[in-house]
């Protein structure tokens, strides 16, 4: 297993179409099972109480490799949102990661020797919207995740793209002038 496997990281927000709230935000670690990562994934396998996590199947007895576990980054408060989560989010995640193996993102041959730690969000008002676009909630988070996959294995961005945008490029959530949020 190469060293360059050992710790990856990458993250991607792709925005929700008008009005549904379903942007995608997955961060995302990305390394050898039997390094931080796998160590940082059977550390995860236990519940806590709103923060049910659980693999990425693309079906029934279709858990996707690498294995990778989605951790919510909201405190879980109704079955709804667990059905968000374990529906059309693990769903597109699953299809994101063998997909990012099929095209080559993730080498095939190691597929079984690396595992993603999924950091997910979903915004809570997601559960309560009796007219939530579940294909939109899957599109914004396929897309995402596959950008996060791709961005962690080829360690984007990279520190040039960063010092140089630095006093460029602002969070959209806060105005470093104003310390307003942009929003």
């Amino acid at each position: 297993m190469s060293d360059s496997y050992w710790f990856r990281t990458g993250e991607a927000t792709v925005f929700s179409s008008e009005g549904q709230g379903t942007d995608a935000m997955p961060e995302i670690l990305i390394g050898d099972v039997k390094g931080p990562a796998g160590h940082a994934f059977a550390n995860l396998m236990g519940q806590t109480a709103g923060h049910t996590r659980m693999f990425a199947i693309r079906a029934t007895n279709q858990q996707v490799r690498p294995a990778t576990i989605m951790v919510p980054k909201v405190t879980i408060k109704s079955s709804a949102y667990v059905n968000l989560l374990g529906g059309p989010v693990q769903s597109a995640v699953a299809d994101a990661v063998i997909d990012s193996v099929a095209d080559g993102v993730i080498p095939r041959l190691q597929a079984n020797e690396l595992c993603i730690v999924a950091m997910i969000w979903i915004d809570p008002s997601c559960a309560e919207n009796p007219d939530l676009d579940r294909k939109d909630l899957y599109r914004t988070n396929y897309e995402a995740m596959k950008l996060a996959i791709s961005r962690a294995m080829s360690n984007s961005p990279s520190i040039d793209e960063l010092i140089a945008n630095r006093h460029k490029i602002f969070h959209e959530m806060y105005d470093p002038e104003t310390g307003e949020s942009q929003w």
